[in-house]
């Protein structure tokens, strides 16, 4: 099977299975809820919107959550060109799979800040569970929707001591991010990358790193900036 094909089913394949959870959950439960998973409260599908970063964070204003909305369009536009000259390439399959995974994720926000505004009613405590197509039409405009999060693991909670700087005596939660399986695409690709990938880059020395542009441009879903490298001259990948 040729990798573009792969690479076709990769992306297909997560953006179901993140749309069809997100449907689910903004259907079937109240803006807060949470569902304990395997009976304990640190694995929870946990019921939150945010105005479009990855791990609930936001940006500010109308304007800018359309800014990121239009930088997420312009960075998975950039992610296809890019994926193409890598397969054009034979870059390594772990390589393409990586991008794969983050483009996916990236495809998997947009559609929730360009479309659930569109063709879902309001979620909240009072409103209940959320329309899907509802006759006065959904909460917002076109990419001005929010993006549904549910994925929740609070591993651990306790206090900080009193004589800890700043925060003594306050609670805290380690790993208190709501995400979805987008978010999470995203978090496998770029760590599988820099894990396991960093040697391809390394075979490639144009005058600014491509590394650099990946990181910027990965964080899709998280906003941001970055400039587009030029693709990479065709060599011999390093596996």
């Amino acid at each position: 099977m040729k990798h573009s094909i792969k690479i076709t089913v990769i992306v297909i394949l997560v953006l179901i299975l993140d749309q069809a959870l997100k449907i689910w959950v903004k259907t079937n439960l109240v803006h807060g809820d949470s569902i304990f998973l395997f009976g304990s409260e640190k694995a929870q599908i946990h019921f939150v919107e945010n105005n479009g970063m990855a791990f609930g964070l936001a940006l500010g204003g109308e304007y800018g959550k359309l800014a990121l909305s239009l930088f997420r369009i312009l960075a998975v536009s950039f992610l296809i060109y890019y994926l193409r000259i890598l397969i054009k390439n034979k870059a390594p399959f772990g390589l393409l799979f990586s991008f794969a995974c983050i483009l996916a994720g990236a495809i998997g926000n947009i559609i929730d800040s360009a479309f659930y505004g569109l063709i879902f009613s309001e979620s909240c405590y009072h409103c209940g569970v959320a329309e899907l197509f509802p006759e006065n039409g959904g909460y917002a405009g076109f990419l001005h929707g929010r993006v549904v999060d549910m994925l929740y693991f609070p591993v651990l909670k306790g206090t900080y001591p009193e004589w800890f700087p700043f925060w003594g005596g306050e609670s805290f939660t380690f790993f208190s991010p709501v995400f979805n399986l987008a978010d999470t695409a995203i978090t496998v690709g770029v760590l599988y990358i820099l894990l396991f990938q960093r040697s391809f880059f390394s075979a490639h020395q144009p005058a600014e790193p491509p590394i650099s542009s990946l990181e910027a441009t990965t964080t899709v879903a998280a906003g941001g900036t970055s400039d587009a490298e030029e693709p990479f001259e065709k060599q011999t990948p390093v596996s």
